[in-house]
């Protein structure tokens, strides 16, 4: 594959437009019984997790390659965490991982499935309330892992109930719908985030191993992923790379410490950076409970009543280390103080812009070290996570990149013009963000969850802003990041929504209907498009086995909505697409290119037998051959070149 003109074109010139699934939810804890991710001895013995069977069994593998394969979802983003390469410690690789993983995409290869590798996290590690990192990461810098929930420093599901007894629930209460996100608002992945991108600025003492703690993690990202590329780099599967899911900021760019800015979520428990970094260090606080759609003032939850400290002895808080604050005196009554409010507000005397000052410099640390394995390799980059009001994407200036380098900017790469010119994908997410906290759907309503939070009424409406939210990243990505092609690397939609009555009366027309809005969307921009996900092991009691999350289009043996998401689609056009519709309920397909006379490979449609049979109807000015085992209308331009129309009625039988 090759980028010309913001396009992905495949050996014979031909455009592609790339379709799959991540491959899994599952693969962000280690593997294990049903439901094990969900307790709390899934967080012991860090060191000897394996994530060999993730995404699933080898001897399953090839039963999902086909099964995605059939189902036109041909191009995978496969999840893989810095802690199932690295989880026994620095340097000590899990060598029996990537074996099993060269395997894997060996079936895959074999079933005509491609994959990019997805180096996942989320709210930095499973310690800390998600996935990623490994635990030593945390322990390295005092952390004690099992005083992260009591001080508020996060909220796991694995720990939630033993921390949240009530009389109403004396063995714990539920873990809340969606909560999880939270801990980007919590001390531990703040801080962890905050020392990752931007340690050498803002906790220039924190030495780790002779190192400045961003250079110590950094690099051991950085050189875990290389290893991992190195072993895998002969996968005939692999399409190429990504850098870090959903990159996140921390306390970078605050303003004032003492206030609760962007929060990722606007409900459950909302304490500002002043108040989590007192909690952390052994003080009880009380934090502003918010619930959506409330108007009156936010209720009060009291942080680490015991008054424990998340460090252990030896150890303290590294922003007290950098003079950000110090413990209290009898001349203050004992309070702690705050004497930097805004510590992580400026760079270089300017303003701080996180993706530029911080995000971009590690991205091309982490391009030019994989360079080194493959130097043709397509990278997939992406920005903040969807849900805050600022969220950002990346910017990929190749004029400017080469301008940094010709002035010699520090922490940028040294072969700058060589990075300039790598293939970049602009891999954003998207979700509706209404439906996917809420658990909801209407075809007819939702809400802008940006900085507006104006409702959006009436289904052409709603379609309207669906098709409107990718436009925007799409233009994006010509206009910031130099024509580079996008591909909406995650979106999907909750299946246990409705409080789960799909499970029980088998009727999925809502998520359908859900999932066919969202796919009309990515198919008005041109979208190459990954959904979230398939999770080989998923059911209806587990969902995915991660935060009580249950995206997966895949439970229990077999698929599930499929009328959402097995639908027609161009793979690969002898020329440029220009428009693409589906009309699931007229059952008819259109498409539109303009057509590429000195292509001789034929343009590629696949049409999913379950609505195109025998009676397929094709109309189109082309030469055109129809198979219906292989799910593939071909069309031959012999030599043509204008815009040429298709139209395909499906088989109604």
């Amino acid at each position: 594959m090759r980028i010309v003109d913001g396009r992905i074109l495949d050996d014979d010139g031909r455009t592609l437009i790339l379709r799959g699934v991540n491959l899994g939810g599952d693969a962000k804890n280690p593997f294990g019984p049903l439901g094990w991710g969900l307790r709390p001895e899934s967080l012991k013995d860090p060191a000897n997790a394996s994530f060999v069977g993730r995404p699933f069994p080898l001897e399953d593998a090839e039963s999902h390659f086909e099964r995605l394969s059939r189902a036109g979802l041909t191009f995978q983003r496969l999840v893989i965490t810095w802690e199932a390469l690295e989880h026994a410690g620095p340097g000590l690789y899990d060598e029996a991982y990537l074996a099993y993983l060269r395997k894997v995409l060996d079936v895959a290869a074999r079933k005509g499935v491609s994959v990019f590798i997805d180096p996942h996290q989320d709210v930095w590690s499973r310690w800390t309330g998600g996935d990623g990192a490994p635990a030593w990461t945390l322990e390295k810098l005092g952390f004690n892992l099992d005083k992260i929930d009591a001080t508020g420093a996060a909220i796991t599901r694995q720990r939630y109930t033993e921390f949240h007894k009530t009389a109403k629930h004396p063995e714990g209460e539920p873990f809340p719908r969606m909560m999880w996100p939270s801990n980007y608002n919590r001390y531990a992945a703040a801080t962890m985030f905050s020392l990752f991108f931007a340690g050498k600025t803002y906790a220039p003492d924190l030495i780790v191993n002779g190192e400045n703690v961003q250079d110590w993690l950094q690099g051991h990202y950085v050189a875990a992923f290389r290893h991992c590329y190195r072993r895998l780099k002969n996968c005939s599967a692999i399409a190429g790379w990504g850098v870090m899911n959903e990159p996140y900021p921390g306390f970078i760019g605050h303003a004032n410490l003492e206030l609760s800015e962007n929060p990722v979520m606007p409900m459950g428990p909302r304490p500002s950076p002043w108040e989590a970094i007192r909690a952390a260090s052994g003080y009880a606080v009380e934090v502003p409970v918010y619930k959506t759609g409330s108007i009156f003032k936010p209720k009060r939850e009291l942080f680490n009543p015991g008054g424990q400290t998340l460090f252990r002895e030896g150890f303290s808080c590294p922003w007290k280390q950098a003079g950000v604050w110090a413990d209290g005196d009898s001349a203050h009554g004992g309070e702690p103080r705050l004497l930097r409010r805004d510590h992580f507000a400026r760079f270089n005397g300017s303003p701080v812009n996180f993706m530029k000052d911080f995000h971009r410099p590690f991205i091309l640390k982490f391009i030019e070290a994989q360079r080194e394995v493959n130097s043709n390799a397509f990278f997939f980059i992406e920005g903040t996570p969807p849900g805050r009001n600022d969220a950002q994407h990346p910017e990929w200036d190749k004029r400017e990149l080469l301008g940094l380098e010709a002035a010699g900017t520090a922490d940028v790469a040294a072969d700058a013009a060589n990075i300039a010119n790598t293939n970049i994908v602009n891999a954003f997410h998207w979700y509706d963000g209404f439906s996917l906290f809420m658990k909801r759907f209407n075809h007819r309503f939702t809400v802008d969850t940006g900085k507006s939070a104006a409702l959006i009424l009436g289904q052409k409406n709603v379609q309207s802003f669906f098709n409107r939210c990718l436009a925007k990243s799409v233009k994006w990505s010509v206009e910031r990041m130099s024509n580079a092609p996008s591909l909406l690397g995650e979106f999907g939609l909750a299946f246990d929504m409705n409080k789960r009555r799909a499970f029980s009366t088998g009727d999925y027309s809502m998520h359908e209907e859900a999932l066919t809005m969202y796919y009309n969307a990515v198919d008005a921009n041109l979208l190459h498009s990954t959904i979230w996900n398939y999770t080989a092991d998923n059911t209806n009691v587990h969902g995915d086995g991660w935060n009580d999350e249950d995206l997966s289009i895949f439970s229990e043996g077999k698929e599930r909505a499929t009328a959402g998401w097995k639908r027609p689609y161009p793979m690969a056009t002898a020329g440029e697409p220009v428009s693409i519709n589906w009309n699931r309920k007229k059952n008819v397909f259109h498409y539109r290119f303009n057509a590429d006379g000195n292509i001789t490979a034929p343009t590629v449609i696949y049409l999913p037998g379950e609505n195109f049979g025998p009676k397929t109807a094709v109309n189109t000015s082309l030469r055109f051959e129809f198979s219906q085992d292989e799910q593939r209308l071909l069309v031959f331009n012999d030599g043509k070149t204008r815009e040429v129309e298709i139209v395909v009625v499906a088989d109604l039988r």
